[in-house]
């Protein structure tokens, strides 16, 4: 079983930075939760390979930073979706 861990692990973060994923975006491709998805790649991932942890730490963290980006897109997108089934 630790195997699979660690090579979900890995595969996680490969996903991540490939796509550009959000934790959210990876949690759902992958099946798992979003905890697993953060403890795969801060704990998991740092001890098989660092390396790869820093740089899946990156997006995550560029992701981070732009959630609130996001999140106003979203909901504009929610509002103009409401105003469309109004009119």
């Amino acid at each position: 079983m630790k195997g699979y861990i660690e090579e979900r692990a890995v595969d996680v973060a490969k996903y991540i930075i490939e796509e550009n994923a959000t934790v959210r975006q990876a949690a759902k491709r992958f099946g798992i939760s979003k905890s697993t998805v953060h403890k795969d790649i801060t704990e998991r991932l740092k001890r098989i390979n660092p390396a790869l942890a820093k740089e899946t730490r990156k997006v995550l963290d560029l992701n981070k930073s732009e959630r609130h980006i996001r999140g106003g897109m979203a909901t504009k997108e929610k509002y103009l979706h409401q105003m469309n089934y109004k009119h």
